[in-house]
This record gives C-alpha cells, sequence and structure tokens, in this order.
C-alpha cells in the first residue's frame, strides 16, 4: 500500500499517514525506513496491518514549503470554509471555532430582520453550529456528543420555565387582577431563574470550548490542527 503522511510528532515518535485507499493509518517511528528523515508529505510504502502502518519505506522528499501547514501547500491558518462549517469530521483550533461562530452570529442576526422567513432559515444554522462545535470537542479529545449539552439544556429549561411560571401562576390567580407589579414579579421570579441559570450553562459551555487548549499532537479524531 502506498500513501502519504500527514503529520508526525517526533515528541511522541508517532504520527499519521493518509493511504491512497482513503483510510488514515496510525504509525510509530520504529516502523519507518530510514526514521530521521520523517516529514509531513513524504509518500511512502507500507504494510497495513489492523489499522496502522508497518514496515513504512519513504518513497519521495518532501516538498519545500514557506511555512507551517495543515496539509501540504495549504497554510495551518487558511480557514476553509467548507470544511469548518459543514464537515463533522477532524479538528479545527479556536481561532477558526472563533471565527466560524461570529460567522453563524452575523448571518443570524441578519436573518432576524426578515420577518417569518428568516425565521426559518435561521434553523439552517443549527448544522454550522454543531460542525463547528463537534470538531472543537474532537481538538480538545472529547466525543462530539457532548455538544448536546446546550441544546438539553435549553429545551429543558423551557419546559421548566412553562411549567413553573404556570403553575405559580395557578396558585396566585388571584393576584394577576390585582395588576401590582410586586405580585407579577413575584410569579414571573421563578421562570427568570431558570432562564437565567439555562443562560449560564450554554455561556460556560461556549467559554470551555473556545478558550481550553486542544491535545498535542494527533489523537483518535485526526491530525493537529495548529502544528504540522
Amino acid at each position: 500500500m502506498r500513501g502519504q503522511i500527514l503529520s508526525f510528532d517526533p515528541t511522541a515518535g508517532s504520527g499519521l499517514i493518509s493511504g491512497d485507499d482513503g483510510i488514515r493509518y496510525a504509525f510509530n517511528a520504529d516502523q519507518v525506513t530510514p526514521p530521521s528523515s520523517i516529514t509531513a508529505g513524504l509518500r511512502v510504502d507500507f504494510v497495513p496491518v489492523a489499522g496502522e502502518a508497518t514496515n513504512i519505506m519513504l518513497l519521495a522528499a518532501a516538498i519545500p514549503a514557506s511555512g507551517p501547514s495543515a496539509t501540504p501547500g495549504v497554510p495551518v491558518d487558511t480557514f476553509d470554509f467548507q470544511k469548518v462549517l459543514f464537515s463533522f469530521e477532524g479538528r479545527i483550533r479556536r481561532q477558526h471555532f472563533w471565527l466560524g461562530w461570529l460567522i453563524c452570529l452575523g448571518i443570524g442576526v441578519v436573518l432576524g430582520w426578515i420577518p417569518f422567513f428568516g425565521a426559518l432559515l435561521s434553523i439552517a444554522l443549527i448544522w454550522p453550529n454543531l460542525a463547528i462545535t463537534v470538531k472543537r470537542l474532537h481538538d480538545m479529545g472529547h466525543t462530539g456528543w457532548l455538544a448536546v449539552i446546550p441544546w438539553i439544556a435549553g429545551v429543558v429549561g423551557i419546559g421548566a420555565f412553562i411549567a413553573t411560571v404556570g403553575l405559580t401562576a395557578i396558585a396566585n390567580s388571584g393576584n394577576w387582577e390585582s395588576d401590582d407589579p410586586a405580585m407579577v414579579w413575584a410569579i414571573m421570579a421563578p421562570g427568570f431563574g431558570i432562564f437565567a441559570i439555562v443562560c449560564l450553562i450554554q455561556l460556560g459551555f461556549l467559554l470551555w470550548i473556545g478558550i481550553a487548549e486542544g491535545q498535542p499532537g494527533d489523537n483518535r479524531f485526526g491530525p493537529n490542527p495548529k502544528v504540522r
């Protein structure tokens, strides 16, 4: 089997090879001949065994690049809109997460000014929001399923808000007729408290995935998006 070295971490002595069959294979430096010449971008010949590359032979020298790159010839800082906003595969760095998040926010604000159809089109933003969240979680070494946490918190919060305000209003139905602002606030306050808790959970989750450092080197979700 032939392929190309995607990444290599000299400290860990391991890396990833993209096979010509479209599958990525992990490898260790002790399987490469000669090990001192391991560089991202090299063409190699190898024997795949249980998802790992063995008996690796270097075939061609890497093409010199002007700076670090995520893939040969593609700078690390290049923002790939399709990959960042629509793909759930691989990892993205914090900078690209925040850029994707700001793009979604900007589009959402614009759509908010369009009556009815804007609200319908805003539903489509769920996909890119999930895509950038999942890949950021991958970069941290976590499963992408954690992306449902803020969504579950929102759904549970809405249900709890409606139930709490509704039950409180029923229990104090006579106070609505008094037009006393203090009474109205007393009825609505528990619901606003729940709303505030949900907002804090969602904000905390956003800051966590947006600020936390990604795993160094490669992990099970792909190569490090920062170091090549």
